[in-house]
């Protein structure tokens, strides 16, 4: 009996490190193949963060301490409309570039981070429908002179 008992839970040892293994293989063979998605503007690359759910849209970079030069965060929207942004809780001044179909529709330069909680926060509104909004260092937009009608590239997402 107690043979029976020894050989059972062996056999359930065996059989939970294998389901382990596979798990862990299994989320090791989606990271390995899962590209950072990055988006090109002209020559300029960003390895971005997407934000496609709604609280990941409504956290954006407020949790957010900086951003370096190479990085952004790109918010996915189903349809194009007039996506309105604000800058509650940043931390940090951000370009914020809308762009429809792939093609940049508007540009706010430079929004500021708010100096406390209690500031009048400046809602960023596109010129026209956006189906996307890509954020990133605040200057860099003007520095490598983007602008409206400029094409982007979106890969790995």
């Amino acid at each position: 009996m107690k043979k029976i008992i020894l050989v059972i839970i062996v056999l359930l040892i065996i059989v939970g490190g294998i389901r382990f293994a596979q798990g862990y293989l299994n989320e090791e063979k989606v990271s390995i193949l899962k590209k950072t998605p990055t988006i090109a503007i002209a020559d300029r690359n960003f390895k971005v963060i997407v934000a496609d759910s709604q609280k990941e849209q409504e956290i954006g970079l407020s949790e957010t301490k900086s951003l370096a030069e190479d990085q952004g965060m790109i918010f996915l929207f189903k349809k194009p409309d007039y996506y309105s942004f604000w800058m509650k809780k940043m931390k940090f001044p951000i370009d914020i570039i809308f762009i429809n179909n792939d093609t940049i529709v508007s540009i706010e330069n430079n929004a500021q981070a708010p100096k406390d909680d209690n500031e009048n926060l400046i809602v960023y509104t596109p010129a026209g429908p956006s189906d996307k909004v890509l954020e990133i260092q605040a200057g860099l937009a003007k520095k490598y002179n983007f602008k409206n009608g400029d094409k982007i590239k979106i890969e790995g997402i």
